[in-house]
């Protein structure tokens, strides 16, 4: 008998969306987060890419294709996914959508349905590699140095942040779940929780430390004291909100766009854009290609080779020193 999964680590925490999941994905959201050990954020994406598949095979005001996801033939999903390169989708969304497919065909193999013949017939297309929007070193200290010194209650925490995602490149969701317990400043380490929960510790600098042991000593006490209206407070979360509440993505990502416009960056800054400067300029060093993979926490090193084609300079200066004929 094939082997059923608790939907519980799903809906753990209530939340608005579950409402909108379809019946047939409760049971393969549930595996994802119980037996593939998936992020939230992975989970949500496989969700929203299976729902608007749901809704091209069962429109509510047209023919319904299949009546259920599991009834699907190979010819639905091909058509489906001409369909939305159709609507103007770009590769890598395509991609992505047919990838959500192959993982619930894959399920269903799982809970003992014969789909091998459908896997066989749907093709990878090639994802479209767009390079990183990367600031130069000197861009990165000036919005290091954005924060006002003068605002005594968010000036320690933000310097911290902006140090720390610089330092690390770390992605946004993990600089949130980050606990006070997760930093070693004696070491100067940090330890990640990355996506898939895999665990890596990535070094630190030192004038990440003292901007991280500044804020604990000044900043997070105010944060933490701060009268709360609603909600517990979370006294283990390393970075707070003004409320004192744990920061969340969206406060994170509205941090680092107001310190870029502050001093007029005309590109979108972003914490991704601070992870990709991480790893363009330990490679720009003469970091290894191997080690940035794992300070990165990317599975495949395929991933990382793309910030080699940021620093063409580079590549040129090695050419010209090692090259026989050059």
């Amino acid at each position: 008998m094939p082997r059923r999964w608790s939907k519980s680590r799903f809906h753990r925490r209530p939340d608005r969306r579950a409402t909108l999941v379809p019946p047939e994905l409760l049971s393969f959201l549930g595996y994802l987060s119980s037996e593939r050990g998936l992020a939230r954020n992975t989970i949500e994406a496989y969700r929203r890419d299976l729902t608007d598949l749901i809704g091209w095979l069962n429109p509510p005001n047209g023919p319904c294709r299949a009546s259920k996801l599991e009834e699907a033939t190979a010819q639905h999903f091909r058509d489906y996914l001409q369909n939305q390169t159709r609507r103007n989708q770009s590769t890598k969304t395509v991609a992505r959508r047919l990838a959500a497919i192959r993982v619930f065909l894959k399920y269903l193999e799982v809970m003992g349905q014969d789909k091998q013949h459908i896997l066989q017939q749907l093709e990878r297309p090639k994802p479209e590699r767009d390079l990183p929007n990367i600031l130069n070193t000197e861009q990165v200290a000036r919005l290091i140095q954005a924060p006002d010194p003068s605002d005594t209650k968010f000036y320690h925490r933000d310097v911290a942040i902006l140090e720390l995602l610089y330092a690390a490149g770390l992605r946004a969701s993990e600089l949130c779940q980050l606990s006070v317990r997760d930093v070693n400043l004696e070491v100067a380490a940090v330890r990640v929780l990355g996506k898939g929960s895999k665990e890596r510790i990535v070094p630190i600098g030192q004038a990440c430390v003292r901007a991280i042991r500044e804020y604990l000593r000044t900043g997070r006490p105010r944060l933490l004291q701060t009268p709360s209206q609603n909600g517990k407070k979370d006294p283990e979360r390393l970075f707070l909100s003004r409320s004192g509440h744990p920061l969340d993505r969206v406060s994170l990502w509205l941090l680092i766009l107001r310190y870029a416009k502050k001093i007029q960056l005309l590109n979108e800054v972003s914490p991704h854009v601070l992870r990709h400067c991480f790893a363009s300029h330990l490679l720009s060093g003469g970091a290894d290609l191997r080690i940035v993979q794992e300070l990165l926490g990317h599975a495949d090193v395929s991933t990382t080779q793309i910030y080699t084609h940021v620093d063409t300079g580079r590549l040129k200066k090695v050419h010209r020193q090692f090259h026989p004929r050059a």
